[in-house]
This record gives structure tokens, sequence and C-alpha cells, in this order.
């Protein structure tokens, strides 16, 4: 076992170390998590050991886990131990199930155990975990920036409550922020955040709060040893190793840079669509935004052309989701580069929207009776299927018939290109378009 994961040091200690909450009030953010009632809102209450739940908590990097798991540590009366998946091995697992058997058994005392970045614990690792928590001599608490569903075994999974913790809130980041600037534990009112720093450290932070707390002891640092008290942009920028990135997320360049990112894809101009991504993600973009759009892209601007760019663009957005960033930039360069280079058709896009039109014009008619509905008694009496074709039985698989309504039957909407896969739809359109008896 390592040096606690809970000290929290002097002033020597790294700031997001010195700021890390000492009580529940001044935790931020998580309200759902942390609710009366929840889980964990239960194990950061002194009562009875025996009736607290194992919990599992999954989120982002700096979203608050170990912070959680420090705050039941000073809560009730239960023993608390503490393992660090990253260098601890089965021998220490099963010492400490081992020892807190005993406690429980010789003294009733209870056991909290925190385990941390459990995900990398292998499955003999976790198993040793088992006897502890099943036999109720630890309530576990562990912490994991992966996806419980994948990386821990499932008989842990069922003995545990699952919490899920997302990320920090703009408004939670500069809270911290705040916090930080004025509390004797933080900076101590040496230095004023200016409202572009601020903007800034909240893009940069990602929802974070350890990165922005970071970055915000760097920038004041650069701000003091100038003999100056207002941290400003170039500040935060010096300090962040990034290049002052001028994007507001709910003003015109969130809408420019996103517009340029989509039509550079259109246009195939790879290093362009690279550039626009680039921009987003320094900027703190949402990477889910990008790969929400980069789904949009993938129907409306290649389509027919290359249909395997919906199910890429798609398998993208679920990986995204999964491990957020800063992995996720790989995925979205990944996809952006792919879209790029794939051959382009809006054919569906503008058959849809030119099919709309006819409906919004009034250009309905009605069904013709025999596609008609004849799934119900005396459907035949009023017309409905008498004399419907039905395509298996041809020998072509195309039923020369009307579909259309009469008012629409010279309607033509989808019209192929001849770019990607598309090219062979051509003739395969123009074929059954024939056997429809259509020209």
């Amino acid at each position: 076992m390592s040096e606690s994961l809970f000290d929290q040091g002097s002033g020597a200690s790294p700031l997001a170390v010195r700021m890390r909450p000492r009580t529940l009030a001044e935790f931020v953010g998580q309200s759902r998590a942390v609710a009366p009632g929840s889980p964990l809102h239960r194990l950061l209450q002194p009562g009875d050991e025996t009736s607290k739940s194992s919990v599992i908590i999954w989120g982002p990097p700096g979203t608050g886990k170990t912070t959680l798991a420090q705050l039941i540590a000073r809560a009730g009366s239960a023993k608390f131990m503490e393992l660090s998946a990253i260098n601890a091995g089965v021998k220490d697992v099963r010492d400490i199930i081992s020892t807190a058997q005993e406690n429980k058994s010789l003294y009733g005392v209870s056991t909290v155990l925190f385990v941390d970045e459990v995900h990398r614990f292998n499955k003999t690792q976790q198993d040793a975990l088992l006897p502890g928590v099943e036999n109720g001599w630890v309530t576990l608490v562990a912490a994991t920036t992966e996806n419980p569903s994948f990386s821990v075994i499932s008989p842990l999974l069922s003995r545990s409550l699952m919490v899920t913790l997302s990320e920090l809130s703009e408004t939670d980041i500069r809270a911290l922020i705040d916090r930080a600037t004025i509390d004797p534990r933080g900076l101590n009112g040496s230095v004023v955040v200016s409202e572009e720093a601020m903007a800034m450290l909240t893009r940069l932070a990602g929802g974070d709060a350890r990165r922005a707390l970071t970055v915000l002891e760097a920038a004041s640092e650069v701000t003091l040893s100038e003999q100056r008290m207002e941290v400003t942009v170039d500040d935060v920028s010096a300090a962040s190793d990034h290049n002052v990135v001028r994007y507001d997320r709910s003003g015109d360049q969130h809408y420019d840079v996103i517009s340029a990112f989509i039509k550079s894809i259109r246009g195939s101009d790879v290093d362009a669509a690279l550039h626009y991504l680039a921009r987003m993600l320094e900027a703190g973009e949402d990477p889910r935004f990008i790969a929400r759009r980069l789904l949009i892209s993938a129907s409306e601007d290649i389509g027919l052309a290359d249909n395997e760019a919906l199910t890429l663009a798609v398998a993208a957005a679920q990986t995204v989701a999964l491990i957020g960033m800063p992995e996720a930039r790989i995925t979205l360069a990944h996809v952006t580069v792919a879209l790029a280079l794939a051959p382009k058709s809006n054919s569906a896009y503008l058959a849809i929207d030119a099919a709309i039109a006819d409906v919004r014009a009034g250009d309905i008619g009605v069904v013709p009776p025999h596609l008609r509905d004849s799934h119900y008694a005396r459907a035949g009496d009023l017309g409905h299927g008498v004399g419907y074709l039905y395509p298996h039985d041809i020998s072509e698989g195309v039923a020369a018939q009307q579909y259309l309504p009469a008012a629409l039957i010279d309607a033509e909407y989808f019209k192929p290109t001849v770019r990607g896969n598309e090219s062979l739809i051509n003739p395969l359109w123009a074929k059954i378009r024939e056997l429809l008896g259509r020209k």
C-alpha cells in the first residue's frame, strides 16, 4: 500500500490538494449523486455502518470521486482503509479483507475500503474483494474512470450500487476557482481572475476540477512573478501551454467554427477539417456535440455514396460518450478524416426534402386501394388490398403496380449521383423504374 491518497499536506501541496473539500457542504456539483437518500449520502452520514451498501463511483477525472471517498473516511465510526489499484496486488487485497474480518468478528468494528482506479485490477484481484463484500466485512467504495460494465467483474457489480458522476458544469468550475482565490488554504486573496481569464479557465478545465485548479495555480504564479495581481488570459495561456483560443461556446465562434468544420468535411479538405476540430477541442468544446454533428454529416453529405460512413459515425459517438477527453480526440480525428475522404452524395437529403415540400404544398392524394390495410373483417368488400401483387411471388422481385397516389404519379424524388457506391445504384434504380413501368 502506498502513502495515503488523502494526505492534504501543507501549503507546499498543490492547490488542488489543499482545496479538497473537508465537508459535504464544501463539495461542489454532483447534486443528484449526493442527494438525501442516495447511497453516497448514506455513506457520508454517521449511523449504522452495517446498513451501508458498497458503491462503485464512475466518472471522468476531476469530478469528485476521491474527494467523496475522503469525506466517507471522515464520516461514521467505521475503520477506513484504502488501496490504489495502480500498485496493490492480490496479497494486499487479501490482507485488508482478513484484517476487516478480524475487526468485525472480534471487535464489532466495520470497515470502509476505498479502492482507487478499480478498473486496473485484473479478475483475480477483483475476485479477492468478493468475500469481504459478500460477507459484509467491508463496505467497498470503488472509484473508476471507465465504464464498470466493461471493467468490473459481474459478481462485484451485482453486490454494489453504481453511482455515476458527470463532468462539472462551468458554474461549478467558476465556484471552485472563486473559492480557491480567496480561501486561506488556497491563494488567500493574492490574485483576482479577470473575466476573460475565468472563461478560458472554465473551457480548459473541461469539467475537471483538478485541471482547473492546477492551471489556476500555474497562472497565478506567472501573475505574481510579474508583481501583478490580476490573472489575465495571457497568464492562463502561458501557464497551460495553450494559445489563447477566442471561442465562445454559446456565441458566434461556436457556430462559425462548427460551420467551417462541416463545410471542410463536405469539401473533402482533410487538413482544414482537422484544423477546425483542433480549435474546438482546444477551446473546450463538448466532444459529444462534435460527434453529433459528424452523425449529421455522415447522412447529409455522404449518404448512399458510402453507407459505412454513418455506421462509423455512430460508433464514434458511442466511443466518445464512453471514454471522454482527452482520448476522444483520437476517435473524432479518425472519423473526421474518414468522412472528409469519403465520396459525397446528398441524394437522400434532397429526396426527403423534395417529398416533404410536396406534402406541405398539399400534393398528397389518397393511398391506392390495393396498398391499403386488408387485415380486418370486410376490408375486401371495400376493395382494400384487392389486386395487390406480392413482389416475392415475382421472379424479378419487383411488382409493377401503382404505389404513389394518383396525384403524384409522375413524382421523382430520388436522383442518385455517380459518386462512390452510388454509381452502382444508378443502373439498379433505372432497371427498377423500368420494371415498375415508370420512365
